[in-house]
């Protein structure tokens, strides 16, 4: 740490979403406007964090978080990888909307390029309700970054008392604080604020990352596409017309394709668009399986929810179109 002995040095990067959200009454927890609060606010409102931490605060963005794009993450990622590159920083907190939560944890997982904490934390209640979960997983957030237990373990999600790996935590509620899951297992957990870590993930991740965004102004464009019965070529084919680099299948089972999605899959395989093979279930990793989808030349997802699987797949051809390379990433990654 490169702070005081006694407290690190750790920025707010804020970008709007329910933690920052703002209700005409204090039982509303639908019906609010995301982003409405300030970062300055945030941290006023939590004034323990600096018995913790040097703090202090910038606006990256004000959104909902289903309205996230590129565009900030690229923005976040550069400023990031600014910060973490100074003497005086020694960790960084990012406050998010929960709806995309775990995309831009796993984006920024692929493409910082730094060993020291970065923790990303929401909420599931605005600001102004009454329980609001914010303060104290802003708190909580603020409490890891500043610890030295926290140093190169990738990307961190900390709501709800849990610490999770961005790689593999999904929201998997659409309305309860308990929302966070890894379906390979937290972590650790925020004992009375005391981080205490049981696991680590040994994929690549934050600071031994390849990808390097800093003079991109957008990401290669792959869409995923969600299997299911009765399915057809239509999407398929639209987003190859629409001029996808990449498509993800989100599958039945081990990521098992619908015969007519899979011929034009096959189709678009062919024309030199990366196809990865994901599945629907939320949980379980996709192996080889049909002969037919080896010869296609179909990529295996691994472990990786469809969502993240679109985010490697994006970085990984940013970097090449081979197709033995870019598994290789899916399975190192």
């Amino acid at each position: 740490m490169t702070g005081t002995a006694e407290k690190p040095n750790v920025i707010i990067l804020a970008t709007g979403g329910t933690i920052a959200g703002s209700a005409a009454e204090g039982t509303a927890v639908t019906g609010y406007q995301a982003g409405a609060l300030s970062v300055e606010t945030l941290i006023k409102a939590v004034p323990e964090v600096k018995d913790y931490a040097h703090v202090t605060g910038e606006q990256i963005a004000s959104l909902d978080s289903k309205d996230m794009s590129d565009e900030v993450w690229l923005k976040l990622a550069r400023r990031v990888n600014e910060l973490l590159a100074r003497d005086d920083a020694d960790g960084i907190v990012i406050t998010h909307g929960t709806d995309t939560l775990e995309e831009t944890a796993y984006f920024l997982n692929l493409t910082v390029h730094s060993k020291k904490p970065v923790v990303i934390t929401g909420a599931m209640r605005p600001a102004t309700a009454i329980s609001a979960d914010g303060p104290m997983n802003l708190l909580n957030a603020v409490r890891l970054a500043a610890s030295p237990q926290a140093y190169d373990r990738g990307v961190l999600v900390c709501l709800n008392d849990q610490i999770d790996s961005a790689r593999h935590v999904t929201k998997s509620h659409t309305t309860s604080l308990d929302t966070f899951k890894s379906p390979l297992g937290p972590l650790g957990c925020m004992n009375d604020g005391h981080p205490t870590f049981y696991n680590r993930v040994d994929r690549r991740h934050a600071g031994h990352t390849e990808f390097d965004l800093k003079d991109a102004d957008r990401l290669p464009y792959v869409k995923v596409i969600y299997g299911h019965a009765g399915d057809d070529a239509l999407f398929v084919d639209a987003a190859i017309k629409a001029g996808a680099r990449g498509l993800v299948y989100a599958g039945t089972g081990n990521g098992s394709i619908h015969k007519d999605a899979e011929e034009a899959l096959a189709r678009a395989a062919q024309a030199g668009i990366i196809i990865v093979r994901s599945t629907r279930t939320g949980s379980g990793t996709v192996i080889p399986a049909e002969q037919s989808y080896t010869e296609a030349g179909f990529l295996n997802g691994d472990s990786l929810t469809p969502q993240k699987c679109r985010i490697l797949l994006q970085l990984a051809l940013t970097k090449t179109s081979d197709r033995q390379q870019i598994q290789q990433m899916f399975y190192e990654y």
